[in-house]
Formats: structure tokens, C-alpha cells, sequence
């Protein structure tokens, strides 16, 4: 085999974000989250639910993250780690077919799109840890950017797919465009909202053919009997210097908390959506798509601000618009929007909530795509897996905090408005911390 140019290595490594975008888009906020409510009745239990059961999958991904970040450091061979996450990612997609609305089982449904959420973290920690291998510091936002933004682009495609051919409004049956789910599936049973998880697991495995075809680990596999004590010995070292790295520290901790809230505005848009505004899953998709088109232009746009300034200011920036966004969500309910009184029949609650929606997608997708290439510049280039392993670790030490407070709070409040509140201070959190973070790091 001929050598594999960098532009196609680049490609390869772009195609990993087009493939598993739709395990966010489709499953976790504006499909199967809706979906869960539906069929639940309840929107206060739903929410609940739905916040403890992704909460679990968060602390276990927090614990194993690091480790197997080390792991693969010391062993040289991410690609292989990614095959066997990439199959926990499908298992998971296809488990979600079986949620019967008259079969349903939250215990049986909740595990496995657990699996696949697992299969997705933990594929996406060792493919971001390729990110240095791509370019220079100066390209590498760039890189990160036009990434999230060709991976926005995938998500957008399918979550069009899916409402235009698959996904049934529960009360008439057809699909966004008028018509009866596709392929025969039965819309009384749901089974067309439903094929969400097969669509999900076989997007997965098309899309990503290129990746294995076209990216390669520049670090040889280097046998080791002793492959785990040594790697647990390597993360010991790291985690007990990082106090001496103040920048890298602080970057953890900051990311810990504003990540931790915009995954909880991502994971609970849909379901808020459909509880408070009385939204269809169809109705809910569409708003799903503004969000979508916003967040792959500026996680473009971002990617360019990135290469210019810096992740920093577009960091910060981003987390002060979600900031507002999330004190707005709050006042925006189907009979009452920033305190003044609207009819039943009022299109403003819907036209306020596809607005703050599409901020979030744009300052989402922008915040993400430079949070990466920031811990580019934070970590030790020689111990990326694990420095993304670290940065997993931040981003789900505290990920039940989001999910658990929402879960709590809604449960105790009785209102889905009032369950969302938490994610104002988590963001402000977040923002103070950033203060203590280097542009370039510690080592610069």
C-alpha cells in the first residue's frame, strides 16, 4: 500500500466526526430524548429519568477514561482501541429499536443507549489524541474547527433523513413531509421514531470506512508484559504534578464545569422542549436542525477565529453567550415568555425557543472545536491519549452534576423550567476558572 497523504489523513480523521455526530444529534437530544418522554407521559419523570440513567454512564466513563487514555499511550496502538469502542457504538445503536411504547422497558432501554454513549466517549478521546498528528499549532484550530463543522454537517443529513422518511408525529402517524415511515415500519408501534438507533449504527459503519481506510497511528505498537502496571504508574505521575501545571489545572477544572453545562443543554433541549412547549418529535427535529446549520458555521468560523487568536477568547466568548441563553430558557414557557403573559395559541414561546436555540448551537459548536485544540496546547505532546483521557475525565468527573441537579431539582420543583436552572451557575464557574488558564500552556 502506496503512503497515505496528510490531506487524506486529515479527511480520514474528519470522516470520524461526520459518522458519530448522530449518536448526539439523533439519541441524545432531539429523537430519542423526546421519544423517552412520549412514550413515559410524565415530562417531570421523564426528565428525571432520563438525567440519573445518563449520569451512570458519566461517572463510569470518568473512572475508565484516564486509565485506558494511559493504557494506550504506553501501548502505541490507539486505532485498535477505537475498533473496539466503534462496536460498543453500534451495539448500542441498535439496542434502542427495541422501546416499544407498549413494551417499554426504561431499565432495559436506558442500558444500552448507555453502551453506545460509552462506545462514542470513548472512541471520540482516542481519535481527538490524533489531533497534534495532523499539523502545526497555527493549523490545528483551523483543523479542529472545519472538523465539528463537517461532523455538524453529517448530523444535519441525518436528522433530515430521519424526520423526512422515518420519524411518525405519535398522533397522525406520518413523517415531516406527509408521508407514512419508509420500509414498511408501523407507525401505530412507533417503530419508524424508533429505527432511530438502527439508522444511528448503520450511519456509524458506512461513514466510517474512510477513517480506517485513511488514518494511521504514527506510534508503533511497542509490547510490554507489563503494559498496565506501567501505564497505571505513568497516570500516577501525571495526576499527582498536575497542581505544579496551575494552566493545564485550571483548564481541567474550567472545562469540567462549562462542558458539564452545555451537555446538560444538549441532552435536555429536546425533552425541555417537548414538555414545556408541548413539541412533537417532528417539531422538536425541526428545531434541532437551526441549532445544527448554526453550530456547523461557527464551528467553521470558529475554527478560523481559533487560528487567529487563539481557543481562549473564543472559549470565553462562547461560555458568556450560553450563560444568557441558559438565564433565558428559564423564562420561556408555552403561556409566559420573559414574564409577559401569552395565548394558548402563541407562536412567540416556539419562535423565542428556535432563537435560543440556534445560539447554542452556534456557541456550542464553536466552544467545542476550540476546547480541543486548547487541550492540544495544555497537554504533553509525548502522553496525549492520556491528556485527552484527563480531558474526558474533566468533562465527565462532574458530568452526573448537570444531569443529577436537573434530575433533583425537577423532581423536587415539580417543573421542568425551574429543573433547568443549575446550569446558569455551572457556567459562570467554568468562565472564572478560565482566568487561571495560559493561552499556550504551561510549558510555553
Amino acid at each position: 500500500m502506496g503512503e497515505i497523504s496528510l490531506k487524506k489523513r486529515i479527511w480520514g480523521w474528519w470522516w470520524f466526526d461526520w459518522a458519530s455526530q448522530p449518536y448526539n444529534t439523533l439519541l441524545l437530544t432531539f429523537i430519542f430524548g423526546p421519544y423517552v418522554k412520549s412514550v413515559m407521559e410524565n415530562g417531570s419523570e421523564a426528565q428525571a429519568v432520563w438525567g440519573f440513567g445518563i449520569a451512570a454512564a458519566g461517572v463510569l466513563i470518568a473512572i475508565l477514561a484516564p486509565i485506558l487514555g494511559a493504557i494506550a499511550d504506553n501501548s502505541g496502538n490507539r486505532l485498535r482501541w477505537i475498533w473496539g469502542f466503534s462496536a460498543l457504538y453500534v451495539i448500542g445503536s441498535f439496542g434502542i429499536w427495541y422501546s416499544a411504547p407498549d413494551n417499554f422497558n426504561v431499565f432495559w432501554v436506558m442500558g444500552f443507549f448507555a453502551i453506545g454513549l460509552i462506545g462514542m466517549e470513548f472512541a471520540t478521546i482516542f481519535t481527538n489524541s490524533m489531533l497534534p498528528d495532523l499539523g502545526p499549532k497555527e493549523e490545528i484550530g483551523r483543523i479542529s474547527g472545519n472538523g465539528w463543522a463537517w461532523g455538524y454537517v453529517g448530523g444535519l443529513l441525518a436528522l433530515i433523513l430521519m424526520l423526512a422518511l422515518f420519524a411518525e408525529d405519535g398522533e397522525k402517524g406520518l413523517t415531516l413531509i406527509g408521508i407514512p415511515p419508509i420500509l414498511g415500519l408501523d407507525p401505530a408501534a412507533r417503530e419508524g421514531t424508533r429505527f432511530v438507533g438502527p439508522l444511528t449504527g448503520i450511519w456509524y459503519i458506512v461513514f466510517m470506512i474512510p477513517f480506517f481506510l485513511w488514518v494511521r497511528d504514527p506510534k508503533t505498537a511497542r509490547p510490554d508484559p507489563q503494559l498496565i502496571r506501567h501505564a497505571l504508574a505513568e497516570l500516577g505521575r501525571t495526576i499527582r504534578r498536575l497542581p505544579e501545571n496551575t494552566s493545564l489545572f485550571a483548564y481541567l477544572a474550567s472545562s469540567m464545569f462549562y462542558r458539564d453545562a452545555l451537555n446538560g443543554i444538549y441532552t435536555f433541549g429536546g425533552i425541555y422542549a417537548a414538555g414545556v412547549l408541548e413539541w412533537s418529535v417532528v417539531d422538536t427535529g425541526v428545531f434541532g436542525i437551526l441549532a445544527i446549520i448554526t453550530g456547523a458555521l461557527f464551528a467553521w468560523l470558529g475554527g478560523k477565529a481559533d487560528a487567529r487568536f487563539g481557543p481562549k477568547p473564543v472559549i470565553s466568548f462562547c461560555i458568556t453567550v450560553l450563560t444568557l441563553v441558559a438565564i433565558a430558557i428559564v423564562f420561556v414557557s408555552r403561556d409566559r415568555v420573559f414574564g409577559m403573559p401569552v395565548a394558548p395559541d402563541s407562536a412567540l414561546p416556539d419562535i423565542a425557543f428556535y432563537i435560543l436555540g440556534a445560539l447554542i448551537g452556534a456557541a456550542g459548536g464553536a466552544m467545542q472545536s476550540a476546547s480541543r485544540t486548547m487541550m492540544v496546547r495544555q497537554g504533553n505532546p509525548e502522553r496525549m491519549t492520556e491528556a485527552f483521557g484527563l480531558y474526558a475525565l474533566a468533562g465527565k468527573a462532574t458530568s452526573f452534576i448537570a444531569p443529577f441537579l436537573i434530575g433533583l431539582v425537577t423532581s423536587l420543583t415539580g417543573s421542568q423550567q425551574l429543573g433547568v436552572s443549575p446550569l446558569i451557575a455551572l457556567f459562570l464557574v467554568g468562565l472564572v476558572l478560565l482566568f487561571w488558564v495560559k493561552p499556550d500552556g504551561q510549558r510555553a
